[in-house]
């Protein structure tokens, strides 16, 4: 079951971010499934519905957002992904003013697969880097001693 499970994160990744496909939101996210770390707010996102209006600010934000698969693993009902993504920050859709600045990005998203469907996913990515990199947050001097 790994290997379709790795099938359909890859899927879920390519068409819901590079295609911007919102019917595979609802297709491949469970109607009461969990996502963890990725509202802005910190809080959880439940349901598909939820989980839609993300998927449309960002691109609003980085409208040539372009996502690579770096690595998927799966073991029974999981499935990791890291991934690594490019983009530049054209659009306001986040509250930032647009500021024409390339941005690139790199995370990580176990989720949890039952029945063809994603049941629950923990997201890590580098948002500070993100707002470092696009000028809403000043990077800090990097250490010598690092």
């Amino acid at each position: 079951m790994s290997d379709a499970n790795v099938a359909l994160m890859k899927r879920w990744f390519d068409e819901v971010w590079n295609q911007r496909r919102a019917a595979t939101i609802t297709e491949l996210f469970a109607p009461g499934g969990i996502s963890h770390g990725v509202a802005e707010d910190g809080s959880d996102l439940i349901g598909s519905e939820a989980f839609l209006p993300f998927c449309q600010r960002f691109p609003g934000a980085f409208p040539d957002f372009k996502l690579t698969v770096e690595d998927a693993i799966g073991h029974n009902d999981k499935v990791l992904i890291r991934w690594s993504a490019t983009m530049n920050h054209t659009g306001d859709h986040l509250g930032i003013p647009a500021t024409h600045k390339p941005v690139t990005l790199s995370g990580m998203c176990l989720a949890k697969i039952a029945n063809g469907k994603i049941v629950e996913a923990w997201d890590q990515w580098d948002k500070l880097a993100m707002l470092q990199q696009i000028g809403a947050i000043p990077a800090t001097a990097k250490s010598a001693n690092i």
